[in-house]
């Protein structure tokens, strides 16, 4: 069931992901994060007042509102990495946010082996490798591949906090819940500072402007409801079997990703760039799996 579970994750993180970035090449990234989690918002208040969920309330909540408040900051940088691109690029490395939990297992007492260790090497060498000749570049490929490695350290986060936000399935559904509150709440208020400094929360009215987000809706939906179910999926992954396992297979989503950008954008890589990605998709693994 772990495999199933951490594979569905995986699918789901990586159609996301895809379809964050789709939407942030046509309007800001923070309107997106907010209008498809308060989509999330929605649907999950209905599933926990129809499953009495709040029955389940108890101070592990508190990992999820920590897991909902570094998750708009996370997917912001994401989903603005991603609408610079290129998404071949941008999705493995922010797979590499699976250190985090392995961070925190030293922080308890753990040791790192021989295969932690490589992975480690082999994850650095991918990000060099991923930026190649675009690091020396324009600046704008530099500043998609920072925001990737802030998004990866904010995606590892919320993996290990929503893992211990709940230890049953009506209060996984609170846990969510919550951490799509916190999500609301933090991004809405970024959303309003940014405007109040000029920024927009909409596109231009000649680019098509609220009709946009309009139009934009069920994509919006699918998207915080796709991201919404790969925590849930991991979550179950994580508390039914070995955690290096759930990680490993859910840190997967970044080929869905590559895999959609190539069949729906055409996008093609320079070899270095291939050669990199490939590489923090096996840090990964060897991070997961030391």
């Amino acid at each position: 069931m772990t495999a199933l579970f951490a594979l569905a994750t995986s699918l789901l993180w990586g159609m996301a992901d895809f379809g964050g970035g789709l939407l942030t090449r046509r309007m800001p990234a923070l309107t997106v994060v907010v209008l498809s989690q308060t989509v999330a918002v929605v649907v999950l208040g209905c599933v926990v007042v129809a499953t009495g969920g709040w029955s389940e309330a108890d101070p592990r909540l508190w990992y999820a509102v920590g897991a909902g408040a570094v998750g708009p900051v996370a997917m912001l940088c994401f989903y603005k990495a991603l609408a610079l691109g290129p998404m071949g690029v941008v999705s493995p490395l922010g797979s590499i946010g699976v250190a985090v939990p392995v961070g925190v297992g030293l922080l308890v007492g753990e040791r790192p082996g021989l295969i932690q260790f490589a992975g480690i090497a082999v994850a650095v060498a991918g990000i060099v490798l991923a930026g190649g000749p675009q690091l020396r570049g324009a600046p704008v490929r530099r500043r998609a591949i920072l925001l990737t490695l802030v998004a990866a350290v904010g995606f590892g986060t919320v993996m290990t906090l929503i893992s211990h936000a709940s230890t049953t399935i009506t209060g996984l559904f609170l846990a969510l819940f919550v951490q799509r509150v916190t999500n609301v709440a933090v991004g809405g208020g970024a959303l309003y500072v940014s405007t109040r400094r000029g920024a927009p929360a909409l596109p231009p009215a000649e680019d098509g402007g609220f009709g946009v987000v309009r139009a934009a809706l069920p994509a919006l939906a699918f998207v915080g409801l796709a991201d919404v179910a790969a925590n849930g999926t991991y979550s179950i992954a994580a508390q039914h079997g070995p955690v290096t396992v759930a990680a490993v297979l859910a840190s997967l989503y970044p080929v869905v990703t590559a895999v959609a950008a190539r069949g729906v954008l055409g996008e093609r890589l320079r070899a270095v760039q291939a050669a990199g990605a490939g590489l923090a998709l096996v840090g990964t693994v060897l991070l997961a799996a030391g």
